[in-house]
């Protein structure tokens, strides 16, 4: 517990004149789940959760004139929110929720001590409680064997997993998210539920199993969170284009496993990030193989080709991500990095044309970074030599890209006429045909790079001859 003390004593300046309010009104405040667990691990985040014997409307009252701000939007479950200098804090009332198992939404029902509070918890490293009393007097409550688990880097849930998990089955995908967020094991009990019960996350809303994902992917060791979800079942529901990549390996072994691949190339993706971990990166480099499964033909030679797996995993990233009400700017970027990432081995030795190396930047555009990233993840050969090879013919691609954007604006290739200068040398006005020369010319661009005025006015009106007016 000295790591705890140390980490929430760095709060103190919250803690105590919160828990000082509470106790004088002869009401108890812990403070609980993540909150604790992170404590205890060393680590805490901006947001801080509280139970209390108070009930919602007292909780109000006691943050009034102490809260920089506060909000009741979840006080239909018994919860406060509240923020005070940089820390966001949840205050809930002591629970003991049932369900109605058909969907998850509980019917609060508000509880008379936090035994009865922490059992309803998802798994006993999150039901874990620290007293907070006047004076900063701190006591630490465990009645359901959380340190032990935490210790033991053990997901284990406070009741029968399958109670919990029909309770909310939101929690079976909570389970794996945890084991990418902390390292941690699920107890076997544990993965034999999930794994009897994952249809059971049907009941859940897409909304709140993409926010899940989400966080899964952000997590340490997203790798064994995906794997996780595949041993169990819980992907063939949730994100069913990833375990159908665990193809068949041909007895010579001419194609690797596709989905181990992913996942390799996914933590390749994760060790080339630079600053904060990139969702947009993570997802495509997950997803970025998952036409093969569909495109796998057994050549007559005895080998094995995925033609177009780009262009067919692309129109799968749109139809699951659009399943999971992904923004459409998410889903663009993502299907985006997919449709490109086979795009650089079409530059052989480095035989493309300036014109090639034009429209792969354009193509890109915002996410050429990533798709840097990508395309040097995406190397999983074990032949040091090849692997080598691939990575300095990569960079004199990118050292190519480089001359250019000296020369020239790479990050917005544009016609080098506008709209304007095009309808006074046609003679036209706006309409199709303007959009039409606008395509002719940004081509032209891409072909040759900026032109001078005079060349580019010569090329559009030899254009326009051969165009039939619309």
């Amino acid at each position: 517990m000295a790591a705890a003390a140390s980490t929430l004593g760095e709060l103190s300046g919250v803690l105590s004149p919160l828990a000082d309010r509470f106790a004088a009104h002869g009401h108890e405040l812990y403070l609980v789940g993540g909150s604790v667990r992170d404590a205890v691990l060393g680590r805490l985040s901006g947001d801080l959760d509280f139970t209390t014997d108070a009930r919602p409307e007292a909780v109000q009252q006691l943050l009034s004139g102490w809260a920089d701000n506060q909000w009741d939007t979840g006080i239909a479950f018994g919860t406060i929110s509240a923020a005070k200098d940089d820390q966001l804090i949840e205050i809930t009332t002591f629970r003991t929720d049932s369900y109605d198992q058909v969907s998850r939404n509980p019917q609060v029902q508000y509880g008379t001590s936090l035994e009865e509070d922490l059992i309803r918890r998802d798994f006993t490293v999150n039901a874990m409680a620290v007293r907070l009393g006047a004076d900063g007097l701190q006591e630490f409550v465990d009645p359901l064997g959380g340190m032990d688990a935490l210790l033991e880097g053990l997901l284990d849930t406070p009741s029968t997993p399958e109670k919990s998990f029909n309770d909310d089955p939101l929690r079976m995908l909570r389970g794996a998210r945890f084991v990418s967020q902390l390292g941690f094991t699920l107890m076997p009990r544990v993965h034999e539920a999930i794994s009897n019960m994952a249809g059971q996350i049907e009941r859940i809303t897409a909304e709140r199993v993409q926010a899940e994902l989400d966080k899964l992917l952000l997590g340490d060791y997203p790798i064994d969170g995906i794997d996780v979800m595949c041993e169990t079942g819980l992907a063939a529901y949730v994100l069913p284009e990833v375990p159908a990549m665990k193809l068949e390996i041909d007895e010579h072994h001419q194609h690797k496993d596709v989905y181990w691949h992913s996942l390799t190339v996914l933590q390749q993706a994760i060790d080339l990030e630079d600053g904060d971990p990139d969702l947009v990166l993570r997802w495509a480099a997950l997803l970025h193989d998952i036409g093969k499964p569909d495109t796998r033909k057994h050549e007559p030679a005895g080998g094995v080709s995925f033609h177009h797996h780009e262009v067919v995993g692309s129109k799968m990233v749109r139809k699951r991500m659009r399943a999971l009400k992904y923004s459409k700017k998410m889903i663009d970027d993502v299907s985006q990095l997919v449709f490109l990432h086979l795009r650089f081995h079409g530059y052989g030795k480095g035989q493309w044309t300036d014109s090639a190396v034009r429209r792969y930047v354009t193509d890109a555009g915002e996410l050429l970074p990533q798709l840097h990233k990508l395309v040097r993840a995406d190397s999983t050969t074990r032949n040091k030599r090849r692997a080598a090879a691939l990575q300095a013919t990569y960079d004199d691609l990118e050292e190519r890209i480089a001359r250019l954007a000296e020369q020239e604006d790479l990050a917005r290739v544009r016609p080098d006429l506008d709209g304007n200068a095009i309808m006074d040398l046609l003679g036209i006005e706006a309409g199709p045909n303007v959009g039409k020369a606008w395509k002719f010319l940004k081509e032209l661009r891409l072909d040759h790079g900026p032109l001078p005025r005079e060349q580019a006015e010569a090329a559009l009106l030899e254009w326009w001859k051969t165009q039939s007016v619309s």
